[in-house]
Parts: structure tokens; C-alpha cells; sequence
């Protein structure tokens, strides 16, 4: 935190009930009481809503309730609290934003619509394991969906997440027969180049099952016959914008892949391993 400079926290919470939100802020304001804090939730009945409601160094932002997901796995609430962030990043350039937003509407629409189908049938591939590769924001895109594809399968998929040029330091060894290999792609030419080496890496090596090759302008130089296209858009996003609809691929696959392991998708954990809000827990603090 820098010392004698205005600071501001910000506090991203879907249900803000978890032990950890809470005690995050209550520690950080007791702590330095001169830091401002911003909440964005999506739930306003929660806790982080509405415990801090009379300190006026709190402000609450409350997205639509629609976006306060019900299901054991959270799908809108991510993509609509990443929407919601981005915001925070361009008050000054609404238009930019809402260019950004629309943009970003008509690619998961086109998601939904176009290629729902073919996500459902690789999903049903006899796989047992996804491992999803990205670069920069794409990688934090990889992540959740690695989450996702965890959750909705209720751990019978195994998943794994990384860099491509981290897969060659040994993550590459896990990739197997059975293994789906998901790969978001940089708009970047630069970054591309380094990625398409290391997916023609993973076809000379003949590493998984098959892959599944998300982005824009997909060359088709890139492709095996066992290769799946999920093409975005040419929108113009750039590469911090279009993780959001990585992460939508991410979950419509999962969605699939949950059915076809007979889950229910709201609540595919059957033996109550997770919950929708985490458990209470003691939260440790250090001693001030």
C-alpha cells in the first residue's frame, strides 16, 4: 500500500458473503482508516452490501440482480462483474466502453447461436482431461474456464491451466491421449507467432486428443483434421476485452461436458464438497 498517498480498494464480490471478503475490508479500515473503498456486487442483500452502508468511506455498486447467480456454479455473475470492472477503467470514455460492451454482446451471441452445437459434440469426445492454454489476459481467461470445466463436471474432468510457452517446462508431460488441449489466441502477431509453435509443437509430438482453436482469423495452416474452430468475430477488441468471451466458450463447453456426465449443471456436486458461498471459516489476522 503506499505509504501517505490516497489509496483506494476494491472489493469485487459475487455474493459477499464469504469470510474473506468481509474481513479483508474490515482489516484493511481498521488498519489504515484514510483508504477509500469501492464494492462492486452482484448480490445487494449480502453482507459486503450492507455492513459498510453508513461509513462514508464506503461506496456500493450493485450490479442487476440477474447477474447474482443462483446455480452452484457462477457463470454470469464473472463475466458480469469483469464487464463491470472495465467500466471502472473508462468513466472518462463511456463511448469507448459501450463500443467495448456491444461488441463483446454480439460475440457471445454469435457464441450461443452458432456454436453451441459443436462445443456439445466435442464435449462428448471420450476425454478425461482439459488443459487450457492463453496468453497474458487470456491465461486469466484459461483459469476460470479450467474452474469451470473443474466444477460443472464435479472433479471427473481433470483439468490444468497454463502459459504456452509454460506448457514446454513440464506441464506439456500431462497432456495424454485422452486430454482436450483448449487454446485461446492472441490478436497479437508477435504473441501469436510464439503460440502457433507450440500448438504445431504439441501435432508434431501428436499430444491429445484433439484441440480446440478459439480467436480471431484462425489460420488454417494452424489446423490438423483433428482440430476444433471456434472463430471470434473480427470486432477490433483487443486482447484484454476478448477474454470475457473466452470465458463464455469456456463455460458453454463445461455446460456440455456436465450433461454428458449425467450432473445437474445447477448443482453438479452432488456430495456437497462446494457450496454456492463458502463456508465460515476463521479468518487469521496479524496482530496490529
Amino acid at each position: 500500500m503506499p505509504v501517505g498517498s490516497p489509496s483506494l480498494m476494491v472489493s469485487l464480490a459475487r455474493s459477499g458473503d464469504s469470510p474473506e471478503s468481509v474481513g479483508a475490508l474490515s482489516f484493511i479500515h481498521k488498519l489504515s482508516p484514510d483508504v477509500r473503498h469501492l464494492i462492486l456486487t452482484c448480490n445487494r442483500q449480502g453482507r459486503l452490501a450492507n455492513e459498510f452502508q453508513a461509513d462514508p468511506s464506503v461506496t456500493v455498486i450493485t450490479l442487476d440482480d440477474a447477474t447474482n447467480d443462483r446455480s452452484l456454479v457462477m457463470t454470469s455473475s464473472f463475466t458480469n462483474m469483469v464487464l463491470a470492472g472495465l467500466f471502472l477503467g473508462l468513466l472518462a470514455d463511456s463511448v469507448h466502453y459501450a463500443a467495448i460492451a456491444t461488441a463483446l454482446a454480439r460475440g457471445a451471441s454469435k457464441l450461443l447461436q452458432t456454436d453451441m452445437d459443436l462445443l456439445a459434440q466435442t464435449s462428448r469426445r471420450p476425454l478425461r482431461r482439459v488443459m487450457f492454454l492463453g496468453t497474458g489476459a487470456h491465461f486469466a481467461a484459461a483459469r476460470e474456464a479450467s474452474l469451470k470445466m473443474l466444477e460443472m463436471t464435479g472433479g471427473r474432468v481433470v483439468t490444468g491451466c497454463e502459459t504456452y510457452l509454460g506448457l514446454r517446462h513440464g506441464p506439456m508431460s500431462s497432456v495424454h491421449d485422452d486430454t482436450l488441449v483448449v487454446c485461446f489466441l492472441s490478436v497479437d502477431p508477435m504473441v501469436r507467432a510464439y503460440e502457433a509453435d507450440v500448438v504445431r509443437e504439441l501435432a508434431e509430438k501428436q499430444l491429445g486428443l484433439l484441440r480446440i482453436m478459439v480467436g480471431q482469423e484462425v489460420p488454417a495452416n494452424l489446423l490438423t483434421s483433428r482440430d476444433v474452430v471456434i472463430p471470434f468475430m473480427d470486432t477490433g477488441l483487443a486482447d484484454e476485452d476478448l477474454p470475457i468471451l473466452d470465458v463464455v466458450m469456456g463455460q458453454l463447453l463445461a455446460f456440455s461436458r456436465c450433461l454428458h456426465e449425467g450432473l445437474r449443471p445447477d448443482s453438479p456436486s452432488a456430495n456437497g464438497v462446494i457450496h454456492r458461498v463458502v463456508q465460515p471459516f476463521t479468518v487469521h489476522l496479524p496482530q496490529l
